[in-house]
């Protein structure tokens, strides 16, 4: 509770290194750029909708939906990132907002959810898959680390909470894909996966295979939607083969 209020004030309780320099290293402009350019391939129309980014960072993704001419309202937790996106998006609505603890957002609910990067960072991703739900009357894009496996699991992880681009908690979860998927069914009425990954290491194309590498980050990609989406690019299943996006 301390922690919410000091943020709502524009102060943090823990000292972080810069955001600009963590989320504008090599890693995350590469890595920032394969994601977006992937979920422009699947060709899910957003013009002029209402969308809502959580955990934006510091900004990174908000010019995809700006360029298509949506009404953006951008939401983040930590004090530094808040700042830096106030100062880069003078003309949006930019509003603090931690998914572990979820309060009311100005303007909801909003045609779209974009929520990258942000869900394996949480201590309660279920909590917070419910109110991404409660808050989109059409679509969820979702893209976040999985932990390999068939069972129906949630991995708890540490975090380092002085770092901008981990958990505002300290603590994450892994969610299988398994998970994640049935949650989504809970919560909408059509739940997809793309049929390609991002042209990046992190995202394997193989879900099954003995011979697969754990031991780095493994992300998926996942869109929820409240009505029926036709689009070649999508399957309603959890597949286990998937393509390289190039």
């Amino acid at each position: 509770m301390v922690r919410t209020v000091a943020n709502k004030l524009g102060f943090d309780i823990v000292r972080t290194s810069s955001p600009v320099a963590t989320f504008h290293s090599p890693h995350y402009l590469r890595h920032n750029a394969r994601r977006l350019e992937h979920l422009a391939s699947l060709r899910v129309d957003v013009a002029g909708r209402s969308v809502l980014e959580v955990g934006a960072g510091i900004g990174d993704h908000s010019h995809y939906y700006l360029d298509r001419g949506c009404s953006l309202t951008i939401t983040e937790a930590r004090s530094d990132n808040l700042r830096a996106l106030r100062r880069r998006y003078p003309a949006n609505s930019v509003q603090f907002l931690d998914l572990d603890r979820p309060t009311a957002v100005d303007g909801a609910p909003f045609d779209v959810v974009h929520c990258y990067g942000l869900l394996y960072h949480l201590g309660n991703p279920n909590q917070a898959l419910e109110f991404l739900s409660r808050n989109t009357t059409a679509l969820l894009f979702l893209e976040t680390c999985v932990s390999f496996g068939d069972e129906d699991e949630l991995y708890p992880v540490d975090e380092d909470i002085s770092n901008p681009s981990q958990a505002y908690s300290g603590v994450g979860r892994r969610p299988t894909r398994p998970w994640l998927f049935k949650r989504l069914q809970a919560l909408f009425e059509h739940v997809y996966v793309p049929t390609t990954q991002p042209n990046h290491e992190e995202f394997p194309l193989h879900w099954n295979g003995a011979s697969v590498d754990q031991t780095g980050l493994t992300r998926a990609v996942f869109i929820a939607s409240r009505n029926r989406v036709e689009n070649e690019a999508l399957v309603g299943s959890l597949i286990s083969t998937q393509k390289r996006h190039h």
